[in-house]
């Protein structure tokens, strides 16, 4: 899809990233996506989570919404020393790190404390920014659309976003369906907050990617 294929926003109820300032404190999220990059202040931004993959069950709206899914990975993301969300990466059997906009694949935030979606959107859109060039009119328009899309978000909420190659993006919070975005290139650059190598946080991509072929 071009540039300029507009971005299609269906409110629905609930989610999005939570991307953060390096200065502030709240009004954060990770890199946006939702959220993880641009946090890393601090002795230990990200801490990779170790758990057992038999152990790890998708939540209802991976398992209907990803055929096959299975985890890829999980990790803290912190920020000056406080827990910001724990992430874990959902992808299919033939997924590839290298080329990961190229396949269906889920990212789950849960939440450790609040975070604004206004910030979120801001920040998000900021993050985006390094993996390509973005137009005044895309920015406009995306920014509005995420504005829309990610609440406020407190401890022990749930964001998940699913990105698709042809469909674009579509969220949930706590489960149930938030948002829709037919937009394939806005899709690519959100998820790649986390899993394009232009990431600015590149410890939690490879603790997301640590189970995925590369």
């Amino acid at each position: 899809m071009s540039s300029s294929t507009p971005c299609k926003n269906v409110p629905l109820k609930g989610l999005a990233p939570g991307m953060s300032q390096r200065r502030t404190i709240l009004g954060v999220g990770t890199s946006a996506l939702l959220l993880g990059a641009g946090l890393g202040a601090g002795p230990t931004p990200v801490r990779a989570l170790t758990q057992d993959p038999a152990m790890v069950e998708p939540p209802t709206e991976v398992r209907s919404a990803l055929t096959g899914a299975r985890w890829a990975g999980s990790a803290r993301l912190r920020f000056w020393g406080f827990d910001v969300y724990d992430a874990r990466l959902w992808v299919e059997d033939d997924f590839r790190a290298s080329r990961f906009a190229q396949h269906d694949l889920m990212l789950e935030l849960a939440y450790l404390r609040a975070l604004k979606g206004r910030s979120i959107a801001e920040r998000s859109l900021a993050e985006m920014r390094r993996g390509a060039t973005i137009t005044t009119a895309q920015a406009q328009r995306w920014l509005a659309a995420m504005m829309e899309a990610f609440p406020d978000v407190n401890a022990g909420d749930r964001l998940t976003g699913r990105h698709s190659p042809i469909e674009g993006a579509r969220f949930w919070f706590n489960g149930q369906p938030r948002a829709a975005m037919a937009d394939p290139e806005f899709s690519r650059l959100f998820f790649g907050i986390w899993l394009a190598p232009s990431t600015s946080e590149p410890q939690l991509r490879s603790a997301l990617l640590a189970r995925a072929a590369p």
